[in-house]
């Protein structure tokens, strides 16, 4: 159980592809300490979500159309810098290093990834917005 004042971590699903954000849905909500707070199929989507529903931990594509998942990540650390950001692509390690430095980027993973890996990188991330959160209410 996660040791935070809101021990469920409000997750969003970013992807263009329909499969993928039913794959991740179906997952992520056999996790008892997850809430998926919503999907998104491009970026403007995600920022829309974001301001209603105000996630901990966003899985985002990086390729999508209307608006890219790097772009869309930008935009929301500037609604929320708290909100933890993982970028999850089939691209090979695509600057992760340039997007983590700029701070729109928290995490990366490759679509591959073994699901509990996945979830334990979400379960990680998602302590540190709550942790983060409880910081800036003290």
């Amino acid at each position: 159980m996660l040791s935070c004042p809101n021990s469920t971590l409000r997750v969003l699903i970013v992807d263009d592809h329909e499969l993928t954000r039913f794959s991740l849905k179906l997952a992520l909500q056999k996790e008892p300490a997850i809430e998926l707070v919503g999907s998104a199929s491009n970026g403007q989507e995600a920022i829309d979500v974001v301001k209603q529903h105000h996630p901990d931990v966003i899985v985002i594509d990086l390729q999508m159309p209307v608006m890219d998942g790097i772009s869309a990540s930008i935009h929301i650390k500037q609604i929320d810098p708290k909100i933890q950001i993982i970028a999850y692509s089939s691209l090979e390690d695509p600057q992760t290093e340039v997007m983590v430095q700029t701070g729109s980027i928290d995490a990366f993973c490759k679509k591959d990834i073994p699901m509990p890996e996945l979830i334990k990188t979400i379960t990680d991330l998602g302590m540190k917005a709550n942790q983060d959160q409880g910081d800036s209410n003290s």
